[in-house]
């Protein structure tokens, strides 16, 4: 029966907030985030630009000329660079602000585009990926931040995927632009990328949240009105983001408090947990053995075509998460996303076992390209994009800039030491060993999900909280209670 209740209270909660926002303008939100997602756009050239380029410096004649080894640390360091840049960043977005802060990226990524274009050695190659990789990691926490805080909770996860999207369309971006077949003049065409980023997106509000921190109540109230159109009555949303405030200001924001309470201490371990199993999902090592895979199914696709077609996929797929998340939740996509990522890596493990064997595996040729398609396909509707979508979603304010520094810090790190440590692995195991353990992987990400995860769709900040926190039912529709007696009108 308290079940009942608590469902019929959240049903007016949700009867009110629909009713308050359905004058709400929904395309300022989406162009906002479509621009300021940009910066995950050059995130996504940057991140691909090895596949195309690294063949071309590996050329003889080449200059520079890259060997093996050294294509290694081309390809890592932009991942060490992040997790540098990663790490300050939620704290000056919080000082600085979002929208500065993505606008002052423009010039590192700029810059690194111009020092790896113009480089004739591999040293500067290594300083050119470096600095990219800093600025990458400051936009993996800043974007997320800045969108989560512009967008009304009916489409902040539609919102939210843009993040994902737009760096699938970088990567394609490289894929295609690399057909020039000059890793110059790759660089060159990539480097318009930061440029058409800061142009459109230095028009944009600044975060109406972080206004309000630095008590700018009337730019705040001017963003909010920009961002949910001139007929939408904002002081209501202004009243509760300026309470919020208020109760997080009682806290500094450091590491201890992100420590303080049950709520935040499971909100860090969901957000280092759902970027973990992301990339010890496997995926790098797919994307990576995508040439081989399609060249021994005796597919005539080559390795180019074949990296355009999976980037196309990628970004078809990512685009569908779009439709999907804010009805089918994030909690089902993660649960369907790991299940099926098991499941295709273990019969890729299982072909190349086969192939090792001396076993004809002409009549499945074709599985081994399926199960590419459909790993892909599921990632970038699942632990691809969610991941990134929940950093912006957990933590109150007073720690989320501290929060989502420390997770999208401990993603890069963990992408640097995988992408080092496949080849190791290959050499030490074998293929199908290797993509067996990146099954048992999405195995243990399927658990964690199942077990710890909460689903965010549509709730406010106050109820993932109290989910995350397990408060008693009763708990939760006292507190209900006494909230409406408190908003009512004497």
């Amino acid at each position: 029966m308290a079940g009942r209740v608590l469902a019929t209270e959240n049903s007016r909660a949700e009867l009110t907030i629909s009713s308050s926002t359905e004058r709400t303008k929904k395309f300022p939100q989406y162009l906002a985030a479509i621009l300021g997602t940009q910066a995950a756009l050059v995130a996504g050239s940057f991140m691909s630009w090895t596949s195309p380029a690294l063949p071309l410096l590996q050329k003889h004649g080449s200059l520079p000329y890259v060997t093996d080894e050294e294509g290694s640390w081309i390809g890592s360091l932009l991942n060490l660079g992040a997790f540098m840049g990663a790490l300050p960043a939620g704290l000056v977005a919080d000082r600085m602000g979002r929208k500065f802060t993505l606008s002052v990226l423009a010039v590192p990524l700029s810059a690194s585009w111009l020092i790896i274009g113009f480089g004739n050695s591999v040293t500067e190659l290594f300083v050119g990926r470096f600095i990219a990789g800093i600025a990458v990691g400051a936009v993996s926490v800043t974007v997320p931040m800045y969108i989560a805080e512009l967008a009304e909770s009916s489409i902040r996860g539609a919102l939210g995927t843009l993040f994902q999207l737009q760096m699938t369309l970088g990567i394609l971006f490289s894929y295609l632009a690399g057909m020039v077949g000059d890793h110059r003049a790759l660089s060159f065409i990539s480097c318009a990328l930061p440029v058409v980023f800061f142009i459109t997106f230095t028009w944009m509000p600044e975060s109406p949240v972080f206004l309000l921190s630095k008590n700018r109540k009337d730019a705040a109230r001017k963003a909010l009105q920009w961002f949910r159109g001139q007929d939408y009555d904002v002081d209501d949303e202004l009243t509760k983001m300026t309470d919020t405030l208020k109760e997080a200001k009682q806290n500094k924001g450091t590491l201890g408090d992100l420590m303080s309470s049950r709520g935040t201490v499971m909100a860090l371990i969901v957000a280092l947990g759902t970027m973990t199993f992301q990339q010890m999902s496997g995926v790098n090592a797919v994307i990576f053995y995508s040439g081989k895979i399609f060249e021994t199914s005796g597919s005539s696709l080559s390795a180019t075509s074949a990296s355009i077609v999976i980037g196309v996929v990628q970004v078809l797929a990512t685009y569908s998460s779009t439709l999907l998340v804010d009805r089918a939740g994030r909690r089902v996509l993660l649960l369907i996303s790991s299940s099926v990522m098991a499941i295709c890596l273990t019969v890729l493990g299982l072909c190349f076992h086969l192939q090792e064997h001396g076993h004809d595996v002409s009549s499945i040729s074709w599985l081994p390209l399926a199960s590419v398609a459909v790993f892909i396909i599921v990632f970038s509707m699942g632990f691809g994009p969610i991941p990134w979508i929940m950093l912006g979603e957990l933590f109150p304010n007073n720690v989320k800039g501290i929060a989502s520094a420390v997770t999208a810090a401990s993603s890069w790190i963990l992408a640097f030491a995988v992408t080092k440590a496949f080849q190791n692995l290959l050499d030490l195991l074998g293929s199908p060993v290797t993509f067996w353990l990146f099954a048992v992987m999405c195995i243990a990400g399927t658990i964690f999900t199942a077990v710890l995860v909460p689903e965010t769709k549509g709730k406010d900040l106050q109820e993932i909280q109290r989910e995350l926190s397990r408060q008693r039912k009763s708990e939760r529709e006292l507190e209900d209670v006494v909230d409406e007696s408190n908003t009512k009108p004497i």
